[in-house]
C-alpha cells in the first residue's frame, strides 16, 4: 500500500493525495453544514425580514411555534449536496493549487500562495455550490416554493431559467472568496504559531491527538476572522435571492452600510466558527485516518529540506 501511495505521489501532490483531500473535504462539508440547518434557517430569515425575526432566541421561537418544528430544517438537502459539493472543490483543489503556486512562485511570500490558491479554488467551487444555494435559501424563506432540491431544481428552472440558479453566482463571489482567502491564510498561519510560541515542536513530533487540537484552534480561528469579513456580502446574497432588490448596488443601499456588517453576524460568529473547526477536524481526521499528515504547519523550507 506505501509503494502505491508513493507512485500516486501522496507527499508530491498526486492523484491519491488530492482524491483523499477532495472526499474529505467533501464529506467534512457536508456533514458540518447539516447539522448547523436549523441555524442556517433562522439566519437567513434574520437578513431577509429582520423585522419579524429580530434576534436568535425570538426568531427560534417564531419558526418553532408558528411553523413547526420540521421549519428548521428546511433546504437541507440543498445544505448536505450543495456544501459538500463545494468542499470537495474548495480543499481539493486548494491542495492542487498550493502545490502549484509554491512551485511556480518560489520567491514569494506564503501568504501570497495561501491567498491564489484559496481564491483559485474558491471560484471553481462556488460555481458548483451556486444552483444548490439559490434553491436552498427559497425553501428556507419560502415555505410554499419546494419541499427540497427534487421540485426546487425543475420548480426555479421554470421560473426562472438557467440565469435563475447563478443571479447570485457574484455576490457569491463575493461573500466566499473573501472569506476563503482570509480562513485558509489565517489557518495556515495559526497553525504554524501554535506550533511555534504555544507547542515549540515540530508537528511531526506531536501525537495525531495533538495534531488534531492544533486544527480545531486554528480552524476555529480562521473561521471567526473569515466570517466577520465576509458579512456585507452574505447579507447581499439573502436579499437578492429573494428579491429584495435586483442589484448588488440596490441590495446594499437598502440594507444600509452598517446593517451590512452587523446584521446577523452574532449568528453567524456561533454558525461559521463551529462549522469551520468541525470542518477542518473532520477533514484533517480523514486525512489522518489514510495515512496522511494533518493540514498546515510545514515551512517552504521545511517542504523543500532546507
Amino acid at each position: 500500500m506505501g509503494d502505491f501511495r508513493a507512485k500516486l505521489g501522496v507527499e508530491g501532490g498526486g492523484y491519491y493525495y488530492y482524491g483523499i483531500c477532495t472526499a474529505g473535504g467533501m464529506l467534512s462539508a457536508g456533514a458540518t453544514h447539516l447539522a448547523v440547518t436549523p441555524l442556517d434557517v433562522l439566519k437567513v430569515n434574520m437578513q431577509v425580514n429582520p423585522i419579524r425575526f429580530p434576534s436568535i432566541a425570538s426568531g427560534l421561537n417564531i419558526l418553532w411555534k408558528e411553523e413547526g418544528p420540521s421549519s428548521l430544517w428546511r433546504g437541507w438537502s440543498g445544505k448536505l449536496f450543495g456544501y459538500g459539493v463545494q468542499g470537495g472543490f474548495k480543499f481539493g483543489l486548494y491542495e492542487f493549487f498550493k502545490k502549484q503556486y509554491t512551485d511556480m512562485l518560489a520567491d514569494e511570500s506564503q501568504s501570497v500562495v495561501f491567498f491564489l490558491s484559496s481564491a483559485s479554488a474558491q471560484v471553481f467551487a462556488d460555481v458548483a455550490l451556486c444552483p444548490f444555494e439559490a434553491v436552498k435559501v427559497r425553501v428556507q424563506t419560502q415555505p410554499h416554493f419546494a419541499k427540497g432540491l427534487s421540485d426546487g431544481f425543475p420548480k426555479l428552472y421554470a421560473r426562472e431559467g438557467i440565469a435563475g440558479f447563478y443571479k447570485g453566482l457574484l455576490p457569491l463571489w463575493g461573500r466566499n472568496l473573501p472569506f476563503s482567502m482570509i480562513m485558509f491564510t489565517t489557518f495556515e498561519h495559526s497553525v504554524d504559531l501554535i506550533y511555534r510560541k504555544f507547542v515549540q515542536r515540530r508537528k511531526e513530533e506531536c501525537s495525531r491527538t495533538q495534531q488534531l487540537g492544533v486544527t480545531c484552534a486554528a480552524g476555529y480561528t480562521a473561521g471567526a476572522v473569515g466570517t466577520i469579513i465576509s458579512n456585507p456580502a452574505d447579507n447581499i446574497v439573502s436579499s437578492l435571492y429573494n428579491k429584495k432588490a435586483n442589484t448588488v448596488v440596490q441590495a446594499a443601499k437598502n440594507i444600509g452600510l452598517v446593517n451590512l456588517f452587523t446584521r446577523s453576524l452574532p449568528i453567524r460568529v456561533a454558525l461559521v466558527g463551529p462549522v469551520v473547526t468541525l470542518q477542518w477536524f473532520f477533514y484533517d481526521s480523514i486525512k489522518v485516518l489514510n495515512g496522511l499528515p494533518t493540514s498546515g504547519g510545514h515551512s517552504r523550507a521545511i517542504e523543500q529540506g532546507v
